[in-house]
């Protein structure tokens, strides 16, 4: 591709486009809809149990149990687990910050590692120097569509005697070595924010495991302590997968294998597209892995000037994530400065987001790949 193809004015390209999405399904969506509301079947009920079944089927895990969202996911992975206030949780500083929200809810301590520079990911090396006595949690976060090097983590856990709790949210359908993202530790949560791989039309999230009383106990706390209505074990919360986002969730997961191979036919487009531009790196897939690219991310010098010049030509890119946890304000500690984490840092100036999703073109990729040349030589 030449620097020089022309952008028409109209060549705008969304980062995500649920529109096309939503309207792939939309029939699906509308009968499941109807059934519920017909039946006033709101809260939990036979679209809930449904969906809980398909997405474990759909994952290889035992247990699927539908939550409001994808922090709370987290939060009640880690309570069921015995986590506990005052215990540390260990945690890779490239991530969104839910995931050093959950322990915080809980009163535990958040202590965040670096990443491994290629693919971004948790590191295990700096896992095993971050071990404590009180360590009682490994987080490990799928992020961009990958899958993390959990078997690295298994014994680190083991000799310390910590669970690992996966953040799946960004890795639905991913897999390592044949296995899924979300099935490879004690328990895993998932965020269906309408964006992921699987969306719904709102918030909603899922807790997936193989432990029987783990599933029981996420059950529990996710409904007010209670499994048998007025008869409250536990201190719970309230925390429910509606049947609303069941049917929606539902309807996309029979379509999540189909678009997650479109995410990885664009993926290979935009790597094959990008491989002699000068200054732009792109995502590689690690060995082992089978990911299913939520993100494309690219790491450039200049980004801020780049992806200014991006979204002028009507490109939507974006950053994932601009601020590392221990930079923002809610976690700035002044035991941990700038240079703590300097993987992360480093790429955290460097990354951008380029559009995919399962329905982009190839022409939209076109247009995306002649402003990102045009703008690095702009930069």
């Amino acid at each position: 591709m030449s620097a020089g193809i022309p952008l028409r004015a109209d060549a705008s390209v969304p980062l995500v486009d649920l529109v096309a999405q939503q309207a792939e399904v939309n029939a699906e969506v509308m009968e499941g809809l109807a059934d519920v509301f017909s039946k006033a079947a709101f809260v939990g009920g036979p679209a809930v149990a449904q969906f809980e079944a398909a997405y474990a089927g759909f994952l290889g895990a035992r247990h699927c149990i539908g939550v409001a969202n994808g922090t709370d996911a987290l939060e009640l992975a880690l309570r069921a687990s015995g986590v506990a206030a005052g215990d540390e949780v260990i945690l890779p500083a490239n991530t969104f910050i839910a995931t050093a929200e959950a322990a915080s809810r809980i009163g535990a301590v958040p202590v965040l590692v670096d990443v491994d520079p290629e693919y971004l990911l948790i590191d295990p090396q700096a896992v095993a120097a971050a071990v404590t006595p009180r360590t009682r949690a490994i987080v490990p976060v799928h992020l961009f569509g990958q899958t993390a090097f959990v078997e690295q983590l298994i014994p680190i856990a083991s000799a310390c005697g910590a669970v690992i709790i996966e953040d799946a949210a960004q890795s639905q359908g991913a897999t390592r070595f044949g296995r899924s993202a979300g099935t490879l530790g004690l328990a895993a949560g998932t965020s269906f924010y309408p964006g992921k791989n699987l969306g719904a039309a709102g918030d909603a999230g899922a807790v997936m495991t193989d432990d029987a009383g783990l599933a029981a106990q996420v059950r529990t706390l996710s409904s007010h302590g209670s499994l048998t209505k007025y008869m409250h074990d536990v201190v719970g919360f309230n925390s429910r997968l509606d049947a609303v986002q069941a049917v929606v969730l539902g309807a996309k997961l029979m379509k999540l294998q189909m678009w997650n191979q479109q995410r990885r036919a664009a993926a290979e487009r935009y790597s094959r597209m990008l491989a002699d531009v000068p200054g732009v790196e792109t995502p590689r897939e690690a060995p082992g892995n089978v990911d299913v690219w939520h993100l494309y991310v690219v790491r450039v010098p200049d980004r801020d000037a780049v992806l200014a010049a991006l979204q002028a030509a009507g490109i939507q890119a974006g950053v994932h994530y601009p601020v590392p946890v221990h930079l923002s304000g809610a976690y700035a500690v002044p035991e941990v400065r700038e240079g703590s984490f300097p993987v992360t840092e480093h790429a955290a100036g460097r990354i951008i987001s380029l559009p995919l999703y399962p329905h982009i073109t190839q022409a939209q990729q076109e247009r995306v790949v002649g402003a990102l040349i045009e703008a690095r030589n702009w930069s």
